[in-house]
């Protein structure tokens, strides 16, 4: 089950874990579901990433509606491994939210526009 609209290519998930990286050293990431949706109740956040293989799903269910409702892009990707490994993270994570870009916002304004033509 897909938590978003849309299907994410490989390859875009794997620009998103790339940028998460770059973001990681001189930006800010909100690392876990609950981080990650203050930043988007509060008005934070300028992208978020789900993790598709979250157990149970209803853990971050409720996160696609809230970024809908705020505006925020977001973007699911394959493993919630994966995805705390590109935020720095030795375990796991089920979701970040991207609250400034430092060196990586090129890479995030490219997938935020990979996300609107791919959500049409």
């Amino acid at each position: 089950m897909s938590l978003i609209d849309f299907e994410v290519p490989k390859d875009v998930a794997e620009q998103t874990y790339n940028a998460l990286e770059a973001i990681t050293s001189a930006g800010n990431v909100r690392k876990g579901t609950n981080e990650a949706t203050k930043a988007i109740e509060r008005g934070l956040a300028k992208l978020v990433v789900i993790a598709e293989d979250v157990s149970p799903i209803e853990v971050v269910m409720h996160m696609p509606v809230l970024c809908n409702e705020k505006k925020v892009p977001v973007i699911s990707v394959p493993s919630r491994q994966e995805l705390g490994a590109a935020v720095g993270l030795e375990v796991s994570t089920a979701a970040i939210a991207v609250v400034d870009e430092g060196k990586g916002k090129k890479q995030i304004e490219d997938i935020v526009k990979k996300i609107k033509e791919l959500s049409k």
